[in-house]
């Protein structure tokens, strides 16, 4: 689009997680006009740790945010998987690091949006707007707000999360689909990790149905911790007890078991785990899905955030590259979605020692080498 076309767009995005985040900064570098409209009245991301890849911190890097994200995490070289007692079964260095000239970041949750929500210009988002409807009128739409504000848009990105208001009223009504799993998640110090954090680097232990996540966060002290094991409840936010937790990790590396004896349960933040069956159609003339709206999926690839900068970026190279609105949502989608449906359909594969040469058909085990670096 032209500049000027660009420069005249309004764009409305519903909610102020990484997807939207990632998009208002990309899409208000074209000079579009651009507002985020959150419903929560303040910030709170809660969770552990995650990686930013190669593809993401280029993203980053064009958008002039890198140096911002990189102070608030570590680089990190390699991933590990391992059996339950520590047995290396692969290693391998992260994905597209020779591509990018980048190597993949590890940071925490809220570090994360924090960076991306600092980089944008002050007064772009909106808190305590909740989507209560949308109407999309072909070449422009109005959101209606629970508190009785009206907004209209030539462009309306949702950004809204699995539970998508934007994706319920006008592309897919299917519900969120449980994994038979749910996800343990704390933060600790690497003091309490029984010396397990020996560097920056991602390793994971899994045996009998269960998946152990160590992701360091050195440069603020912490490993977040992570289990992630089978169960039948799925309700969205289980009590779940110590002793619970204790049996998950039953016959795991006797440091995984002290460090889980050791978590403190009010910082344990419990969910069952969820994502969505492909949507088919992300996208109307002037309506468009990103992240976890359009393609929720399981975080066993940690591609979750990442797709969604990913389709940020893609979404922003859209416009700026067709010759209209319309367009260029026909455009992005076409190129993100075979990406997104292939990461959904591996990502429900999860990780069992059977599973791990279907994903990475070929891969050789580790070397005895590993063994020796305090894994």
């Amino acid at each position: 689009m032209l500049p000027q076309d660009l420069k005249n767009l309004t764009i409305a995005i519903v909610g102020a997680g990484y997807g939207g985040a990632a998009a208002a900064k990309a899409l208000s570098l074209l000079g579009a006009n651009v507002t985020v409209y959150e419903q929560a009245s303040a910030i709170r991301e809660v969770g552990a740790g995650i990686g930013l890849r190669p593809s993401t911190m280029a993203r980053f890097r064009e958008w002039g945010i890198a140096e911002a994200i990189q102070r608030v995490s570590s680089p990190s070289d390699h991933f590990s998987i391992l059996t339950a007692t520590g047995e290396p079964i692969m290693r391998e260095e992260w994905p597209e690091k020779d591509v990018f000239g980048l190597t993949t970041h590890l940071i925490h949750r809220g570090d994360f949006i924090e960076a991306l929500l600092s980089a944008l210009p002050e007064g772009m988002v909106r808190l305590g707007h909740k989507l209560a409807a949308i109407h999309d009128n072909g070449d422009a739409s109005v959101l209606t707000f629970t508190n009785g504000t009206s907004v209209e848009a030539d462009l309306v990105v949702g950004a809204d999360g699995i539970k998508s208001v934007v994706r319920e009223q006008l592309f897919s009504t299917a519900q969120p689909v449980f994994s038979g799993e749910h996800a343990y998640r704390a933060v600790i110090d690497v003091e309490a990790a029984y010396g397990m954090a020996v560097d920056d680097n991602l390793r994971m232990y899994i045996g009998r149905g269960t998946k152990v996540y160590l992701l360091p966060l050195r440069h603020r002290g912490q490993v977040s911790f992570d289990i992630t094991a089978l169960c039948p409840d799925g309700t969205w936010a289980p009590s779940v007890t110590k002793e619970d937790m204790l049996k998950t990790v039953e016959g795991f590396d006797e440091r995984i078991v002290n460090i889980t004896r050791d978590l403190d349960m009010d910082t344990v933040n419990c969910r069952a785990v969820y994502d969505i069956d492909p949507v088919a159609t992300w996208h109307s003339g002037s309506v468009v899905l990103v992240g976890d709206a359009a393609h929720s999926m399981l975080h066993h690839q940690g591609q979750g955030a990442n797709s969604a900068i990913l389709d940020a970026g893609a979404l922003a190279d859209a416009l700026r590259d067709a010759g209209s609105v319309r367009e260029a949502l026909a455009h992005y989608q076409a190129a993100r979605k075979p990406v997104t449906d292939e990461l959904q359909r591996i990502s429900r594969q999860g990780w069992t020692e059977d599973e791990v040469n279907d994903v990475f058909p070929g891969q050789k085990p580790a070397s005895q080498s590993f063994e020796s670096q305090g894994v």
